[in-house]
């Protein structure tokens, strides 16, 4: 592996950010459309989609969505009332509140993961090969950063 220099970077690496903004962009506007169907805001179906994986402590949702844990109570107490969400004890520590999909809320998530048109187009359109290189590579992308 190469180190980054100091120098600017060459032309396919601007061209290849370049396009990975345009793919968080599309990403984003398309998430915003399948929330609105269900009348959600974005931060609302992203947090409903990480509790459809598994219930997580307001902590945990604050960093996933990298907001204030502030910011989450309101979104938890937003979809709580609506029934999508409830707020459970951790078996773990009594203390802490886990925040969970309902069934209705799972439901909604898989509506939403299902309603992206990002995944049924563009994603679509690649073989199953393209597909698993893209992963992988996004994968190595994302663990070289964080690693």
């Amino acid at each position: 592996m190469s180190t980054p220099s100091k120098t600017r970077p060459d032309p396919v690496t601007m061209e290849v950010v370049e396009l990975i903004g345009d793919v968080v962009a599309r990403f984003y506007a398309d998430y915003e459309e399948a929330a609105g169907e269900h009348t959600l805001t974005g931060a609302q179906a992203r947090l409903l989609s990480l509790l459809s994986l598994e219930p997580l402590p307001m902590r945990k949702l604050a960093q996933k969505l990298r907001c204030e844990p502030s910011n989450v109570t309101g979104i938890v107490d937003r979809l709580e009332s609506r029934g999508l969400v409830e707020r459970r004890p951790d078996p773990a520590d009594r203390r802490v509140k886990l925040a969970a999909a309902t069934d209705e809320g799972l439901g909604v998530a898989r509506d939403l993961r299902e309603g992206l048109r990002f995944a049924r187009e563009p994603l679509a359109g690649l073989s199953d090969e393209e597909r698993l290189a893209l992963r992988d590579l996004l994968r190595r992308m994302l663990h070289t950063e964080h690693g």
